[in-house]
């Protein structure tokens, strides 16, 4: 049996937090969840093996960036889930170190097609 892949999520809105653990676990992903800073350092300061993050930037103010730098950091790969189509958060995604980023309403085989991608890589 072989190991599911470690996603972690970052969601301010814990409904939708739910929401987007459940698709992730029907299709075969291991996820950990966090809704705010302390929850986020508390789990990749853990050992947990994290391949991905999904970090939907919505409800967060500007030290959601530093939050991606981390990531950045400790080598796991994250995208990122915006509410709107803007420069200046493409920008400041990928100077962070986002794979990619996606906008809202999500299109769940898209998510799942470049978490494909990511995980593949």
């Amino acid at each position: 049996m072989s190991v599911k892949p470690l996603i972690l999520t970052v969601n301010s809105n814990l409904r939708n937090l739910e929401l987007l653990n459940q698709f992730l676990n029907r299709e075969g992903y291991e996820v950990i969840g966090a809704s705010n800073s302390e929850e986020f350092y508390d789990t990749i300061n853990q050992s947990f093996q994290i391949k991905l993050g999904l970090i939907d930037i919505t409800g967060f103010d500007n030290s959601i960036w530093q939050w991606c730098e981390q990531l950045r950091n400790q080598e796991i790969p994250f995208l990122i889930i915006s509410p709107r189509q803007s420069a200046a958060i493409q920008n400041k995604g990928f100077v962070s170190g986002a794979s990619n980023i996606l906008i809202k309403p999500l299109v769940i085989k898209q998510l799942f097609d470049f978490i494909k991608n990511v995980l593949e890589d």
